[in-house]
């Protein structure tokens, strides 16, 4: 199968030789017809898989198809729960869209509103966004959402973790009820089901790969190690393994900046990035870490979707997540476009319960080794670590997001506790 023959137009067939494509991915290939057809659609596709493809560009045919009015409305909007995300979407929507009369915009917070204003104002025919600026615009009448034809919801699953779903019925009320909707997720658990059935009209459901696996051509590896030596048992494996771009995640954002001053101190250029960061460090640190300039970033998991970094090599989980979709996501970083990588976690005895819980939801005991000098404490709890005064669930289940929202890079929180829970959607809002 060719992209030629997915029907997309001669312009568009252009922009997509000169990157490089030749074969559409399977996600592609069976959410791109479809959607020219005008029907509505489910998809759920591992990441990496080159899903964003599969919805830009059958919606820039559309609307390259259709007359355009003068003023230009918003006629498409694609809305992704982070800043980074925003960005890579936008950009290959620019890519995609180089010949084609097609003007397109992001807009995100911690950044200045006033040339995402200007742009606005010119007239946008795709609008890329987060939910919290997107809707501080409209809310200042700065943009209209009354002509949109197509909704894309990305990453629809992390927009209900990270307590978007209220801003997500808002935003919904903004645009006009007859409109084609495109819902893309990496799960297809029961509360995004229940979304799906509240957006999306008889929509056409794909899926390239089941649910939750991983891809093979990551090598997953656990280390087994007291949770004092983390620390020194990350440095000597990107030390003596001579490891150059090397991706680490962490459940806290201190966690995060802790472990940058260390690996400092022992040498390796390393930064951090997450929700308290700037737009413009977040940037600058992303883009050292893609140019070589930085061995190794540290992020929380605002990080875990939304980075395209061609080639990485190596992912690290500092600590695994008590969520275990989370630990897909994550490895999901490296080990795309069919490249190899290598994905290792460092387990402490108290995260004994989120390893098998990891491991039942990937269907695999992945292989664990104990480094001399770096054992397990045979006297620790494995009772699992108490966060932000509640304990974590290690379940690999669904989680209802109108009663818990889990903060992309906060400490947590206790489900029945409602003020935590707001501080930690507005702190997501603030950060997105």
């Amino acid at each position: 199968m060719s992209f030629k023959s997915l029907g997309l137009s001669e312009n568009l067939l252009k922009a997509i030789s000169k990157k490089g494509y030749e074969t559409p991915s399977p996600i592609q290939a069976k959410a791109i017809p479809p959607v020219l057809e005008g029907k509505d659609v489910l998809a759920s596709a591992q990441t990496g898989t080159g899903k964003t493809a599969g919805f830009t560009l059958p919606l820039l045919h559309i609307l390259s198809e259709n007359p355009k009015e003068k003023f230009r409305p918003v006629r498409a909007l694609i809305l992704t729960p982070t800043r980074e995300l925003a960005a890579q979407v936008y950009a290959n929507v620019k890519e995609y869209s180089e010949f084609l009369e097609i003007r397109s915009a992001v807009i995100f917070g911690g950044v200045n509103q006033k040339p995402q204003a200007a742009a606005i104002r010119r007239g946008v025919d795709v609008l890329v966004a987060t939910p919290g600026r997107l809707l501080d615009l409209q809310n200042q009448g700065l943009l209209s959402l009354k002509r949109v034809e197509i909704f894309v919801l990305d990453e629809a699953d992390r927009m209900l973790d990270m307590g978007f779903l209220r801003d997500m019925e808002r935003i919904m009320k903004l645009m006009p009820p007859k409109r084609q909707n495109l819902m893309f997720s990496a799960t297809f658990s029961k509360d995004i089901r229940k979304l799906a059935n509240g957006i999306l009209n008889h929509p056409v459901q794909v899926e390239a790969t089941p649910e939750n696996t991983t891809v093979d051509a990551i090598s997953q590896k656990v280390y087994r190690v007291a949770k004092g030596k983390k620390t020194g048992l990350v440095i000597k494996l990107i030390s003596e393994g001579n490891w150059q771009q090397v991706l680490i995640f962490t459940r806290t954002k201190h966690g995060a900046n802790n472990l940058t001053k260390k690996l400092a101190s022992a040498g390796i250029t390393a930064a951090a990035i997450h929700g308290n960061k700037s737009q413009g460090a977040r940037t600058k640190a992303l883009s050292g870490f893609k140019s070589g300039k930085i061995r190794v970033m540290v992020a929380t998991d605002i990080a875990a979707r939304g980075l395209d970094i061609p080639l990485l090599p190596h992912v690290v989980n500092y600590e695994i997540p008590n969520i275990s979709e989370d630990y897909v996501h994550r490895i999901g970083r490296t080990g795309r476009a069919g490249a190899s990588g290598e994905a290792v976690s460092l387990v402490s005895a108290d995260e004994t319960s989120y390893l098998r819980s990891i491991e039942k939801l990937v269907g695999m005991k992945i292989p664990m080794e104990i480094i001399e000098g770096f054992e397990p404490d045979p006297n620790a709890s494995t009772e699992p670590v108490k966060q932000g005064g509640g304990r974590n669930r290690s379940g690999g289940g669904a989680r209802n997001s109108s009663k818990k929202s889990k903060s992309n890079d906060s400490k947590g929180g206790n489900s029945s506790n409602k003020k935590r829970n707001n501080r930690n959607r507005n702190r997501n809002k603030r950060s997105n």
